[in-house]
């Protein structure tokens, strides 16, 4: 079996089987099948009148119901260079993971999927679809994609949805963020979350000694002695990174986890999307 076949498949498994019951997706718990109210438009049916709240309000207002409200989700993959590593599994491979159960999800629940991948440029886009096969053709085009020596430019990302998606949607971008990007009006204009993958060992590096490191985005030999000092230097550089990235997403209203490539995908995203 292929290693296509086989996020497919264990992704397919967890959505359809695993999820059944009082967690029927990751999206359980959003708060995307309860009713929603609004006033009362011209040419509504009256026959969705809430007039427990109409008499409350002294106006009219009607109930939407979740068919009237379909949800038109777009997963985002970052493959720069720097997906392109991982100490048991790749990054790439878990972002993979990651838009499979996404994926297979937003289908089950009757809603439109699409997706992006993006470095320094918009690399492919798959239109909105409904169908299972849609999910295959994104995850492989994940898996198949060369991220060696590729860079990012969030500003690409966030212009590029901003003007092509007309649409309220849910934009769903799963990368490393090791670069802290800015999705201000993006996510004033749709909702926002971001997926942070990551592998344990590019936080909190071991003591290497003298070694060369190649720079999977520039391409870049990097020399030095990785020693104890050196190494935990670096952990903090990333621990303030994050700090940042963090505050950037709590200032723009844009939730959040992280995913390490060694853990649970379907845990954490099932906790994100319940508020937990």
């Amino acid at each position: 079996m292929s290693k296509l076949q086989k996020i497919l498949v264990r992704a397919r498994r967890q959505v359809f089987s695993e999820m059944v019951g009082n967690n029927p997706s990751v999206f359980q718990g959003e708060g995307y099948d309860f009713i929603e109210l609004r006033e009362y438009m011209a040419g509504d049916d009256i026959r969705h009148i809430d007039w427990n709240i109409t008499a409350k309000m002294q106006k009219p207002y009607i109930k939407i119901f979740r068919e009237e409200r379909e949800l038109n989700v777009v997963l985002v993959s970052v493959l720069n260079g720097s997906v392109y590593f991982g100490s048991k599994k790749f990054k790439q491979d878990t972002i993979a993971e990651v838009v499979a159960l996404l994926g297979f999800s937003t289908l089950k629940n009757g809603d439109t999927l699409s997706s992006y991948i993006f470095t320094d440029k918009m690399n492919s886009h798959t239109k909105p679809s409904k169908k299972i096969h849609q999910v295959q053709k994104i995850v492989g085009e994940i898996l198949n994609f060369d991220a060696l020596y590729k860079k990012v430019d969030f500003k690409v990302i966030a212009d590029s949805l901003y003007n092509r998606l007309k649409r309220k949607s849910l934009i769903i971008i799963v990368g490393d963020f090791f670069e802290i990007p800015n999705f201000k009006l993006l996510a004033k204009k749709h909702e926002v979350i971001a997926v942070i993958v990551r592998d344990k060992l590019e936080e909190k590096p071991p003591q290497m000694g003298f070694a060369s490191l190649v720079d999977p985005e520039s391409g870049a030999v990097l020399e030095g002695d990785f020693n104890a000092s050196s190494v935990s230097a670096y952990a903090k550089k990333v621990q303030e990174h994050d700090r940042k990235l963090y505050e950037v997403f709590r200032k723009h209203q844009i939730r959040f986890t992280k995913i390490y490539t060694d853990s649970k995908a379907g845990v954490e995203l099932r906790r994100m999307f319940e508020g937990r």
